[in-house]
């Protein structure tokens, strides 16, 4: 285990406008599921790939929060996800497609959340200046629609026609 696994995580999150992150992105499948969606804290099971991870999360305060992560075995992360996690799980096909001097991460939704993609980008500090690509749309940072933990109660085609870009 690491030795100081907590972080404080910094992070925007965008939609995405259009296609044009695609040259050069490399993509891996991420399954993901919540033992907690608790608006204090979140507990993340997720399989990114074949490595397992428990990931911890404080309540957001802006786009700021504390998060303590943890490799599990796989095979662990898999009996989680299908028993004990909240029903119906998340998966996405996550890329990471460099900018600048910055790598964003680009979620494709599959499944229930089918059709949303979502750009993140973590930083340092909270008021550090970023280059938009310009396949970056309307931030949705603040709009609790977009956590992943709340798409799991709440997915996409519930509500994706009422989305004013």
């Amino acid at each position: 285990m690491p030795k100081n696994p907590k972080k404080i995580e910094i992070e925007r999150k965008f939609l995405v406008k259009n296609n044009l992150w695609r040259k050069d992105a490399r993509g891996i499948i991420f399954w993901q599921g919540y033992l907690s969606t608790d608006s204090l804290r979140t507990v993340r099971i997720r399989l990114e790939g074949k490595v397992g991870k428990i990931t911890i999360k404080g309540k957001k305060r802006g786009i700021t929060g504390d998060e303590f992560e943890y490799d599990i075995p796989a095979n662990d992360a898999k009996y989680l996800l299908k028993k004990l996690c909240i029903q119906p799980t998340i998966k996405k096909k996550r890329y990471k497609v460099p900018h600048g001097s910055l790598v964003w991460d680009v979620d494709v939704f599959q499944g229930m959340n089918k059709g949303l993609v979502i750009a993140e980008i973590e930083l340092k500090k909270a008021n550090q200046k970023i280059e938009l690509p310009n396949w970056i749309g309307k931030e949705v940072t603040n709009d609790k629609r977009f956590r992943n933990a709340n798409l799991v109660t709440n997915p996409y085609f519930k509500w994706k026609k009422d989305l004013v870009l």
